[in-house]
């Protein structure tokens, strides 16, 4: 993956992609920090994860990431931009990411517009960050986390943490969305950081 430098020099948009594993409200809090910066931002959802957006944030949230969108594609359209590998972006973030967007990714599959966008991704050498949700893990999701890596999409599980002095899930939320945005190479103000125990709330 290219520096944080290099990433956040350019004004490509980020592809952010929805699965059906519990976590829609990081998805929300990634849009809403990337509206806030300015940056565009794409929106790929799948079925189940529209499903599991609509149960965790109710109709309204389902409308918010829609609407923090500046484009959205349907996950069945093969034929859309970022079906091709000649589409610009300044990287693709799955978040939350399935085990079997996981397992589709590692493997080469290209079954809906996620996994073909992710596949584009790959073989560019483009920044693409799985960020995974499941517990525990079998040895299967062990091995695709491995097979991903290899391929150059960086892991990056859905761990809030707690040293943040987090008061409210949406204080957890956010924390996890603005870590992702950092490592993208942009800054996020207020993103609170580990300064030892000296610093520690």
């Amino acid at each position: 993956m290219q520096s944080g430098q290099d990433l956040g020099s350019n004004n490509l948009p980020i592809l952010l992609a929805v699965t059906g594993a519990s976590g829609s409200i990081y998805s929300l809090k990634f849009l809403e920090i990337l509206k806030d910066l300015g940056v565009e931002t794409h929106l790929i959802l799948s079925e189940a994860g529209e499903k599991v957006s609509r149960i965790e944030l109710g109709e309204a949230g389902l409308k918010r990431l829609f609407n923090l969108s500046s484009k959205v594609y349907q996950a069945v359209d093969l034929m859309a931009r970022p079906a091709s590998g000649s589409s610009r972006w300044h990287a693709m973030v799955v978040l939350p990411c399935t085990m079997g967007t996981l397992s589709a990714v590692a493997n080469g599959a290209s079954r809906n517009l996620i996994q073909r966008a992710a596949d584009c991704f790959l073989k560019e050498h483009r920044p693409i960050i799985l960020a995974i949700r499941e517990t525990p893990l079998n040895l299967i999701h062990i091995r695709n986390m491995a097979l991903a890596t290899k391929a150059g999409a960086v892991i990056y599980p859905c761990m809030p943490s707690f040293y943040h002095g987090a008061k409210t899930l949406d204080d957890m939320a956010w924390f996890m969305a603005a870590r992702i945005i950092e490592f993208l190479g942009f800054e996020v103000r207020g993103l609170k950081r580990w300064k030892g125990t000296e610093g520690a709330p």
